[in-house]
């Protein structure tokens, strides 16, 4: 599904003219998604499912857990696609507002600026294509079983990101940001094809499966005896997977590889980095599940393990994320640096490798993406709801590439209560699920990752995640403060506070009723809305409907040990 629609998609692009098509090719690319999300769905009933299935001679493999993730990955993309395939205003007519008038009759208007049609994210044609390139990439890269196509996977992933990145040719900051994360990313892909290279030369093997039963020989060679594979050392693998491992966390922004992130956050348009924040890390984290879980569960080996690495970046990440945080004014530098800290959060869950802590890594990284996405989806539609003010604040005027990122401050945001009360709702019910405040979906998630942390005697981590945890929220409700009880900077422009619009309500392309409409009656578009309240409620709500999340999570952990 995902690549026939990548070659219409590619047919289509080369054949059209006009260049605002694209928002009708962010509507197909959701359809794709959700098709191939369904299909993806009915994998899951096939036979000895459990023991997973071989694809292309080994290169691939899935199993419920890719299955899974891989839907995830689909309908996370679907929602992002949405801030690209509908216009973010529109005008309500109460009068018309029925849902058969709905659909029976069409209001026309001719101001393009009241729905922010000229918008750069409407120019791009080829923003859906390369998104749904990343997502083969993540889906492969889910998937992966074998040296070759992990570097395969990774790098369509990753090259998909870096040409997102810099889509916004009129943005120099994008560019900017685009080239910093193209240099840097390379830089980790070469750590990445050196940590292959050393696994293909002490293993004799691309095939991961085959190279965990080397693993597995070799220690029991080590430790019984001398004779069997006496030239060998499990070491070797070891410092093969360390380099590999560096390679992987540079690309999931963790400690003391996330120097780049806060730059190219803040530097790239917010509707590109809202798709680079979630959908780049969910795949690598899957693929490194799998490879902690079979090349650490040795019963043999009592030396030095790669996993050990994982657990330093953690809590490097937790330390780093929290305390740089601290100083951030920048709202988009400050959840670059909210991300480390819970990358830090999934890492120690990942690096303990038990029943209980890898169905803790599975529901922390799926709340945490949830959890992400509205923040950047309310953070977007903060600055699409702020049209009608001025702010007299020379600095805000100043700001570069404002047409891209309205919101690029955390000071912008003062007093956003008093104009959209449901909106700075959504917006800190969100950021307390970050802070992990009960009883909020947020909580939960830190909760399974200590008590995993504390029962696997890993205690001086498990403090120092909640002392983090704790100081973290500092930074947290400084927003908090600043939107609820600080007062607002803007005021209506007094420009548009009287004016009249005009516009037609046809039906069955007769002339009905000529309107004259004010601007108030300009509000957000229904697909930002309802997305928003769908996954505020699933932050909020999480407590009434716990059993389905919670046992999918423990059915997967119980399936990865059980296999």
């Amino acid at each position: 599904m995902l690549i026939y629609s990548i070659l219409f998609l590619l047919l289509s692009n080369a054949v059209t003219l006009r260049r605002d098509k694209s928002i009708l090719f962010s509507r197909v690319a959701i359809i794709v998604l959700i098709n191939s999300s369904i299909l993806a769905m009915f994998n899951l009933l096939i036979e000895n499912f459990f023991t997973g299935i071989g694809l292309f001679g080994g290169l691939f493999h899935t199993t419920c857990i890719t299955q899974i993730f891989q839907i995830f990955i689909f309908l996370v993309s679907a929602v992002i696609f949405q801030l690209t395939a509908f216009y973010p205003r529109r005008v309500l007519i109460e009068k018309y507002s029925s849902l058969s008038k709905l659909i029976f009759y069409k209001f026309l208007y001719y101001k393009t600026k009241i729905l922010n049609k000229m918008g750069e994210q409407f120019k791009i044609i080829e923003y859906p294509l390369i998104l749904l390139f990343i997502i083969t990439g993540a889906t492969f890269l889910v998937s992966t079983s074998d040296l070759v196509s992990i570097f395969i996977s990774i790098e369509l992933q990753s090259y998909g990101l870096y040409l997102l990145s810099t889509l916004y040719r009129n943005s120099e900051l994008a560019t900017s940001g685009g080239l910093t994360y193209f240099l840097l990313g390379g830089l980790s892909s070469c750590f990445i094809l050196l940590g292959t290279g050393l696994l293909y030369a002490n293993s004799g093997t691309t095939n991961l499966d085959g190279m965990y039963v080397i693993t597995s020989l070799s220690d029991l060679a080590n430790d019984l005896t001398n004779n069997l594979l006496y030239w060998y050392k499990s070491y070797y693998i070891n410092f093969s997977l360390l380099i590999l491992s560096v390679g992987f966390l540079f690309k999931v922004s963790a400690a003391p590889f996330h120097f780049w992130s806060p730059d190219v956050y803040d530097a790239i348009p917010t509707i590109v980095t809202t798709f680079v924040a979630i959908v780049a890390k969910i795949s690598i984290f899957i693929f490194l599940l799998e490879l902690v879980h079979y090349t650490s569960n040795s019963l043999f080996n009592f030396q030095f393990s790669w996993t050990s690495s994982l657990l330093v970046s953690s809590l490097l990440s937790l330390i780093i994320g929290t305390v740089v945080g601290l100083t951030q004014f920048r709202i988009k530098r400050l959840f670059a640096y909210s991300t480390i800290s819970h990358v830090g959060f999934i890492l120690l869950a990942l690096s303990i490798n038990s029943i209980e802590s890898i169905q803790a890594f599975i529901f922390y990284l799926m709340q945490y993406s949830i959890s992400n996405l509205n923040a950047f989806i309310i953070l977007i539609s903060i600055g699409f709801s702020l049209y009608f003010y001025i702010n007299d604040n020379r600095e805000y005027k100043e700001l570069p590439d404002k047409n891209n990122s309205p919101i690029q401050l955390i000071s912008q945001m003062k007093g956003y209560f008093y104009i959209n009360p449901i909106l700075a709702l959504s917006l800190s019910i969100t950021i307390f699920s970050f802070v992990g405040i009960p009883p909020l979906i947020g909580f939960f998630a830190k909760q399974m990752v200590l008590s995993a942390a504390l029962d696997s005697g890993y205690v001086f981590l498990a403090l120092v995640a909640i002392l983090t945890s704790v100081i973290s929220a500092v930074y947290y409700l400084n927003i908090i403060k600043q939107v609820f009880f600080d007062k607002s900077e803007y005021k209506i422009n007094p420009e548009l506070q009287n004016i009249n619009l005009h516009g037609n309500i046809i039906k069955n392309s007769v002339l009905v009723e000529e309107l004259t409409f004010k601007t108030n009656n300009i509000i957000l578009s229904s697909s930002l809305t309802i997305t928003i309240s769908v996954l505020t409620l699933i932050i909020l709500l999480f407590i009434f409907i716990p059993n389905e999340w919670l046992s999918m999570a423990n059915i997967l952990a119980l399936i990865l040990f059980n296999s």
